[in-house]
């Protein structure tokens, strides 16, 4: 879960903004995006573009790519007015390529960021009212677990955590939401509910994110973490000596 603050850049109060130009960046797996979003009023963000990038060299493609996508649409740095991020779960390597990018624009420019977690993204695809489990596949035979819970159309995440694959589909009683074909298949070969979904793109970061900013729910540069759920391997090895 995302640990929203107060802070508010110089100039910005980003609970009454109707209008801004919003970079999204997800690099939290083998594969990642940017997306350019005209956002406005109500919530509502119109894609501009979505550019795809290749994990293992997100460091080398990241700053070139938004230069072009910039550039293509007709724009400056100076004409984004805020940034949502996808803070994890995921690639320890990727995210930090990608909040280090985010990190240094947002501070240069100081626009307002918001973090958005994927279990998040996922758990807003449900389709169905209702307490919900939202599902991303974490290797080592274990897996990044979302509880959420839908109102109204609304679903709010209540808990992130990090469960073995075999612990989880033994306990699990609640609609199953994940794009990743392998989990959903077992999941129905046992029996249980599951909505598989599409893997979430930068663009629908961009979504949450701007509906985040318009409510205040932003966070300084430094304050800009990850929200990998595990810790790395040399957290672990370093703890184990």
């Amino acid at each position: 879960m995302e640990n929203d603050h107060a802070y508010r850049p110089p100039g910005i109060l980003a609970s009454v903004l109707d209008n801004m130009l919003l970079l999204a960046i997800d690099t939290s797996g083998k594969f990642g995006s940017i997306a350019l979003s005209d956002c406005g009023p109500d919530d509502e963000c119109q894609t501009l573009e979505v550019v795809p990038l290749t994990g293992g060299t997100f460091s080398a493609q990241l700053v070139p790519q938004i230069a072009a996508l910039l550039a293509k649409h007709g724009y400056m740095k100076q004409d984004i007015g805020g940034f949502a991020a996808a803070s994890g779960p995921g690639s320890f390597t990727g995210l930090r390529v990608g909040l280090a990018a985010i990190k240094a624009l947002a501070e240069v420019l100081q626009k307002p960021v918001a973090v958005v977690s994927l279990l998040e993204v996922i758990a807003e695809m449900s389709p169905s009212n209702g307490k919900g489990l939202a599902l991303l596949d974490a290797g080592r035979n274990e897996v990044y677990v979302g509880q959420f819970e839908t109102m109204d159309g609304k679903p709010g995440l209540t808990a992130e955590t990090l469960m073995g694959r075999e612990e989880f589909l033994d306990s699990a009683a609640n609609m199953i939401v994940t794009p990743d074909a392998h989990i959903a298949e077992t999941a129905k070969n046992r029996g249980l509910p599951v909505e598989q979904v599409e893997r979430p793109r930068s663009d629908a970061i961009a979504r949450i994110g701007w509906r985040k900013i318009r409510h205040g729910q932003i966070v300084s540069p430094e304050e800009l973490e990850a929200n990998y759920i595990r810790r790395s391997d040399a957290e672990i090895f370093a703890r184990d000596k």
